[in-house]
């Protein structure tokens, strides 16, 4: 199966990856302080202006008193825990709508290149791919400036190009055999985005789903996948939050009601407030209640994702593979700010069916906390079970009663541990520079009309990533400065062609066929297959 999509390699925005899991789940409320703190809160806040009135009027050089004031309130924050934030007014409307349904803009996916954006794709549907523009189509003016060399960023990128419905933008753009610019005027659009990326059947039985985060139209688009599989024949499904960091809380709510018999509870929450306390059940006909579930998770799978996790394993109506989730239990309400900013206030705990909370240990020191992952990696946790402890006054049980743990992330089912057999440092540089974007934008140029009739059937089955290929990527990973590592190479081979393949696959076709071909090597998914094949695996979730 294959569903529309807006994007083959979704919008990337790096400024704010990390919000994902900084922001978490949210949820709706209006700030107000209770009336016994109201004495110490006029206090502290009198003690604030004296010192910004005195700094402003006396201090012996001119400040910028609103940049002094939002680094004080980083770092006030930075006193509470690793997720309240602060978003200030020049960025809050971009994060927003990195979690709602749509945007206005052109339709692009974009990437930029020697200082140079190009053309990823045009999505499907938009305003750039009905006038003509084309992958690899280099921005070279937009409304008559110059961006091209001009150390552009991708929050220029969009800054330059979304804008309201309606409204225009005047481009040139610089493509390949031809020898002028040419000129489009676009009239910015909606632009759909999608966050359930892939969707389609491994077998005659079983489907598959990527949801990528939780956003405003995850539990639609998670349901028209799942009504699209069933009329397929599915009867049993792998859900994949690998890597996913989470998002609104209410649509992995509704996600995991989809799956589970009326009434289950699926999460609750508990904050210093009353009206911050409350607990989430199954209440509607779910399109899934019958059948087998595989929830796939690693150490990026967070927040929103564990929710979606922990409420499956509590309730003993799947199997969670995969490693350690992220453990991420806290629980954000997004405020918006008189000046256009937003806060992000931590205001509640979230917990398991059975009671467990999973947020990882925090202090005063933020860094223990962001270098978790690494510390994770040192302690060999992602290659054994056995290296993780659990503290026994945190032991739980599942509706059944199999044991599980609190105290930081989702432990899988099934523990698959990572393959470090084909990856390696020289793959990784090669994938962290744009050498291989710009390969494939090339090779793809050259050899069109080899796919423009190639079903992806055929071509995953028989295309095949030739030595001569590998060649030219390495060349064009030592013009990114990426030096060559032989040893690294050899090594890593095999997984470099399927890496190549799959992002090739995105270009020609869809995300259905990117994770087509890369799931081929993601031991966590392979496993999943495995288990799913052995019926005897499920038995004890069943009645």
């Amino acid at each position: 199966m294959s569903i529309k999509k807006n994007t083959k390699s979704q919008i990337r925005l790096p400024i704010f990856l990390a919000l994902g899991i900084s922001a978490g789940i949210w949820i709706g409320a209006t700030f107000a302080a209770p009336s016994s703190d109201r004495n110490d809160l006029k206090s502290a806040i009198y003690k604030l202006q004296e010192i910004i009135t005195y700094i402003n009027r006396d201090y012996v050089d001119s400040v910028d008193t609103n940049e002094l004031v939002e680094f004080g309130i980083e770092q006030m924050l930075g006193k509470l825990d690793p997720h309240s934030s602060y978003i200030p007014a020049k960025d809050a409307a971009l994060a927003k709508s990195q979690l709602e349904g749509e945007f206005d803009g052109i339709g692009i996916e974009f990437g930029i290149l020697r200082d140079t954006i190009y053309v990823v794709s045009p999505l499907t549907g938009g305003p750039s791919e009905k006038i003509g523009l084309l992958p690899g189509d280099q921005i070279i003016k937009v409304d008559g400036e110059t961006v091209a060399g001009t150390g552009v960023t991708n929050r220029d990128v969009f800054d330059l190009l979304r804008g309201p419905k309606g409204s225009q933008v005047e481009i040139a753009i610089k493509r390949k055999h031809e020898s002028e610019f040419l000129d489009f005027n676009i009239t910015r659009d909606k632009i759909p985005q999608y966050s359930v990326n892939a969707s389609y059947m491994i077998d005659g039985q079983t489907g598959y789903i990527k949801i990528t985060r939780f956003a405003a139209n995850t539990h639609e688009e998670f349901r028209n996948a799942l009504q699209e599989l069933k009329g397929e024949g599915m009867e049993r499904l792998i859900i994949d939050l690998q890597g996913n960091p989470g998002g609104y809380m209410g649509a992995a709510i509704n996600i995991a009601d989809e799956m589970l018999k009326d009434k289950a509870v699926i999460v609750s929450q508990k904050g210093k407030l009353d009206r911050y306390s409350q607990e989430a059940f199954a209440v509607r006909p779910g399109a899934f209640e019958e059948g087998s579930v595989i929830v796939l998770v690693n150490e990026g799978s967070a927040s929103a994702s564990e929710i979606v996790a922990g409420a499956i394993q509590d309730n003993d109506r799947g199997l969670i593979v995969g490693r350690r989730s992220f453990g991420k239990g806290l629980v954000q309400m997004p405020i918006d700010l008189s000046d256009g900013a937003e806060l992000r206030l931590t205001i509640a705990r979230y917990y398991t069916p059975s009671g467990r909370s999973i947020q990882k240990p925090y202090g005063e020191n933020d860094e223990d906390y962001a270098m978790d992952y690494f510390n994770r990696l040192e302690h060999g946790e992602f290659y054994s079970a056995d290296s993780i402890n659990f503290n026994d006054s945190l032991k739980y049980e599942t509706l059944k009663g199999r044991t599980v743990y609190g105290g930081g992330g989702i432990m899988p089912d099934y523990f698959v541990p990572m393959d470090t057999s084909m990856s390696s440092s020289y793959v990784n540089r090669l994938f962290r520079s744009e050498s291989w974007r710009e390969y494939i934008l090339d090779y793809l140029d050259t050899n069109k009309k080899k796919f423009d009739k190639m079903p992806f059937e055929e071509y995953n089955k028989n295309f095949e990533i030739s030595d001569a290929m590998l060649n030219d990527l390495v060349k064009m990973g030592e013009k990114y400065k990426v030096e060559f590592n032989e040893k690294d190479f050899k090594k890593s081979k095999h997984y470099l062609q399927v890496l190549l393949k799959a992002h090739m696959a995105r270009n020609i076709y869809d995300d259905d066929a990117f994770y087509k071909v890369i799931n081929e090597v993601n031991e966590i998914y392979q496993q999943a297959i495995k288990l799913l094949e052995n019926a005897e695996s499920l038995a004890f979730f069943e009645e």
